[in-house]
């Protein structure tokens, strides 16, 4: 016997393997009741295809709110997507009609989101936040409409981060707060309903290195012993000691931007940049030869990109017993030497091309070690004057 159409006497427990089963042919729709949520079910068509729905009451009229077909959206997701509706209803009203239907799957969306935003981001941006939308993002989301993500779920998805993938969620978080603000500007969301507002990423472990004076003698030393084999990757280095510049600046230089004692970037990571050259390391690219029709300083055996550091420094600092360095403590070191040297933190964060105080702040405890080095220094000198001993 064929079932009514939504019948409310067809009831079974809605999960991934009745919503695969196959059914008997119907000459019309019907429906199959959650026993658990009252108000969730699964439609079914004549012709087969099969629908998550949740049905709410409003005025006294029953509506039905398709949530995804049972390909988009498995069992589980359309079970919580439901239950969050109903919840909407018994405690703010039904939910706009027009805004339910309006709203796109998180998967559909990435697309207009990209064609719109994507181009206000430099192409090493883009790279990196299509990474995050691709392999964080859309796993997590993809088969969700946009206005039924909720806090919960991205706390949910914070707490799925926390072994092994804080880095990842860090990342990613500010992209998926950035697509879901420009949701609310295309009215998928309502004004302010940002989810991702107030949620907070994992605190960083503090990741910088200083290079101690004896370890700096053993990477020149090693530096040295490396430049008739590497002379290029060696300068690179040289380079990025005495400017403390991020590697991507250095390694990526192009001929047209030495100019004189400074190197003019047109783009950085924070904008158009100035970088001061000391005389030894405008020495290093007076030095260096020049491949005819090639713009980089530094560039591949085929000229065609900028020399790659990264394989060769892994194998590199093994072999001068540095083997935690990374580059980028090679710009930590620089700005704790100008720190040693008094220099005024404003001015380093100008020499290192912060664009924030904020930023060369956190080299703030170095400057107080140095005082209160100074002040020790002093204090032993006086105390030895007046027959204190030191």
């Amino acid at each position: 016997m064929v079932p009514k159409r939504l019948a409310p006497g067809n009831r079974a427990y809605l999960d991934g393997n009745l919503a695969r089963r196959k059914q008997p042919p119907a000459p019309r729709e019907y429906a199959i009741w959650d026993t658990e949520l009252a108000g969730f079910g699964l439609r079914i068509r004549p012709s087969g295809r099969r629908s998550w729905f949740v049905r709410v009451r409003r005025r006294g009229k029953h509506q039905r709110i398709t949530l995804g077909s049972v390909e988009d959206l498995d069992a589980p997701t359309a079970r919580m997507q439901a239950r969050r509706i109903l919840a909407e209803v018994a405690l703010d009203g039904l939910p706009r009609r027009v805004a339910q239907r309006q709203s796109p799957t998180f998967a559909e969306y990435v697309d207009e989101f990209w064609r719109d935003c994507a181009h206000h981001w430099k192409l090493s941006t883009q790279k990196r936040n299509w990474d995050a939308i691709r392999l964080d993002i859309a796993p997590q989301f993809g088969p969700m409409r946009l206005d039924i993500i909720c806090r919960s779920d991205i706390i949910r998805w914070r707490d799925d981060c926390a072994e092994g993938k804080q880095a990842k969620f860090n990342r990613a978080l500010p992209v998926l707060a950035a697509m879901l603000k420009y949701a609310e500007a295309l009215g998928y969301l309502r004004k302010g309903s940002n989810p991702c507002r107030g949620t907070p990423r994992f605190k960083r472990k503090a990741m910088e290195r200083f290079l101690s004076p004896l370890e700096y003698r053993r990477l020149g030393a090693a530096l040295s012993e490396a430049e008739e084999m590497q002379p290029l990757r060696v300068a690179i280095i040289r380079l990025l000691l005495y400017t403390g510049a991020r590697s991507q600046e250095i390694g990526g230089l192009q001929w047209d931007w030495v100019q004189g004692p400074r190197l003019l970037l047109p783009d950085s990571k924070t904008g158009p940049k100035t970088i001061w050259l000391c005389s030894q390391a405008v020495r290093i690219l007076e030095a260096l030869p020049r491949r005819e029709g090639c713009p980089f300083v530094f560039p591949n055996q085929k000229g065609d990109a900028p020399l790659k550091l990264d394989v060769w420094w892994s194998k590199f600092r093994r072999r001068c017993a540095l083997p935690d360095l990374r580059i980028h403590d090679l710009r930590h070191s620089y700005a704790s030497i100008a720190i040693r040297h008094n220099m005024p933190l404003a001015t380093i964060g100008r020499l290192l091309g912060h664009e924030l105080p904020e930023t060369t702040a956190k080299y703030a405890h170095l400057a107080d070690e140095t005082i209160a080095e100074a002040a020790a220094r002093v204090s032993g000198g006086l105390a030895s004057a007046i027959g204190l001993g030191a």
